[in-house]
């Protein structure tokens, strides 16, 4: 199936699971006797006055969960790149504790790491908030990321390896110029994958006091009662930003596929 019938499958499917979810949302709406005050929401994401727009707490707490993924997506990047790398290392001691890292981060739940950073790290190297919440983010990803690049190498037909060091390449000629390049490319869906999940991920650090979108909306709510308007308004947020990550990295793999 070529590209552009895989792209219209998957518009049609999208097409008629929206077409559900509103219909469904229809119904219960008709059966439960809500006072639905959607009138009230616009103020909490941005108000329009004298020609001027000002962003409401769910769109500053939107530009705070934006700017932790990012900054997380980065260093997770780093963290497993390095992992990988003393996972694949002919040294002992870095390789013993790069599975030790990998086996840990794996096994635990994030909400239980994000606690251990905050409530029992931090204090002691006095770490604000939003760098513990980081921190903890930064770590689990890069677990995972490791992980997807460890079995994207893994996948690379090993005489390509041997070729290379048949032709004198080093080490860090090998990585560089042949295996990571097409590692990355295998692994693009799912680093993609990991970077929604890292997206979804950071509602937690709402626990820990951040004023994040998920944060922003619990105060509201506590405030207005409005719970089935905010909340669906906090989840289309985050199905916006999910999807439009999704677009990107179609985009940007069809694009590496045409080069090919």
């Amino acid at each position: 199936m070529d590209s552009r019938k895989q792209l219209l499958k998957e518009t049609v499917l999208f097409l008629l699971f929206s077409g559900l979810l509103i219909f469904a949302f229809s119904r219960i709406s008709g059966n439960v006797r809500y006072d639905w005050q959607w009138y009230r929401v616009k103020r909490y994401l941005f108000t329009a006055a004298e020609g001027r727009i000002t962003f409401g707490p769910l769109l500053r707490g939107l530009g705070v969960t934006l700017w932790i993924s990012l900054i997380s997506l980065f260093i997770s990047f780093l963290i497993g790149t390095l992992t990988l790398l003393a996972r694949l290392s002919e040294g002992i001691v870095a390789s013993v504790i790069a599975r030790l890292y990998v086996t840990l981060i794996r096994n635990t739940p994030l909400l239980i790491q994000l606690f251990f950073i905050y409530f029992v790290i931090a204090p002691v190297f006095n770490i604000p908030a939003t760098p513990s919440a980081i921190l903890a983010l930064s770590l689990f990803e890069g677990a995972y990321t490791s992980e997807i690049l460890r079995g994207a190498i893994f996948s690379i037909p090993k005489g390509q390896w041997e070729a290379a060091y048949s032709l004198g390449f080093s080490s860090g000629d090998l990585y560089c110029r042949i295996i990571l390049p097409q590692a990355l490319r295998t692994s693009l869906p799912a680093l993609a994958n990991q970077a929604i999940n890292t997206v979804k991920d950071s509602a937690l650090v709402s626990t820990i006091a951040i004023y994040d979108l998920t944060m922003r909306g619990r105060e509201i709510i506590s405030e207005t009662f409005l719970t089935f308007e905010i909340w669906f308004t906090v989840a289309a947020i985050y199905l916006l930003i999910t999807l439009g990550l999704q677009l990107c990295i179609h985009l940007i793999d069809r694009s590496l596929n045409s080069r090919q």
